[in-house]
């Protein structure tokens, strides 16, 4: 099912895949460079409705509009500020949650909006090659329990960079921003997202 939600930054897009018995929803949004047809996103929206969470795959305004470039990261706040009733409207807690760029989000506004906890994969704790440039801060700052799932060889920060903290991390070995992992790796790329998607329930299972 697709919902169409206006906001102030634009009109953005919902696909619900609904669990028959919900007890937790489950919103996810893309990257600045791609959409929700992530091969990450795509998986948990297969795998979680079996477990009781019902996924919203959010596209922002600005991917909506056609748009090939991200806007600034205040814009990008605004329009997840501006979905979050129609998701807090199926009258259960939401986790709050993205890729990269979504993950940021994530993390910037959940205890403004009042999120169960956030599931930030593949975080992006810094550019390419810039560690000094840490967006730690952000993901410190959820105040909600936190899950981190991260790409062993993510160039974007890998798990052994990430600070300590009060959040859980997973690590998927050998593989990149976007959870690929090349052919020689030890894990084929279907073990690579069974890792993603294990890793998720056990964390939502543990959530109270």
């Amino acid at each position: 099912m697709i919902e169409i939600v206006e906001t102030e930054a634009g009109t953005a897009r919902i696909t619900w895949h609904r669990a028959e018995e919900p007890r937790l929803v489950l919103a996810l949004s893309h990257g600045a460079g791609g959409g929700v047809e992530a091969r990450d996103l795509q998986a948990l929206a297969r795998v979680l409705p079996g477990h009781g969470v019902t996924v919203a795959l959010v596209e922002q305004p600005w991917r909506v509009a056609g748009k090939k470039v991200a806007p600034a990261p205040k814009t990008l706040d605004t329009g997840w500020r501006g979905i979050w009733p129609a998701l807090a409207g199926m009258e259960l807690p939401v986790i709050s949650g993205g890729r990269s760029a979504g993950a940021r989000v994530a993390c910037r506004t959940a205890s403004q909006l009042g999120a169960h906890a956030v599931l930030a994969l593949s975080f992006p704790l810094h550019p390419p090659g810039r560690p000094e440039k840490s967006r730690a801060e952000e993901l410190l700052g959820a105040g909600v329990p936190t899950l981190v799932v991260q790409g062993g060889n993510d160039p974007f920060g890998r798990p052994q960079e990430f600070p300590d903290g009060s959040y859980d991390l997973v690590e998927v070995a050998d593989a990149d921003h976007g959870f690929a992992v090349p052919k020689r790796a030890a894990i084929t790329q279907e073990q690579a997202l069974e890792t993603v998607t294990a890793g998720v329930v056990r964390w939502v299972g543990s959530l109270a």
